[in-house]
């Protein structure tokens, strides 16, 4: 029992479409999320730096 129907588009594709129709708003988003990260592994980091004996 084949359908010759399309296969509904994949999630990738569908986030990808967003993305464009959003514009700006996507990329300042993404920005924010990647200083974010940024900022918590240097902080993570930093209160893991090793202390040498002085």
């Amino acid at each position: 029992m084949a359908t010759d129907s399309t296969p509904p588009p994949s999630f990738v594709k569908q986030a990808m479409r967003n993305m464009v129709r959003k514009g700006s708003k996507s990329l300042f988003h993404f920005g924010l999320t990647a200083m974010g990260f940024l900022g918590f592994i240097t902080l993570v980091a930093w209160l893991g730096r090793p202390t040498l004996p002085g």
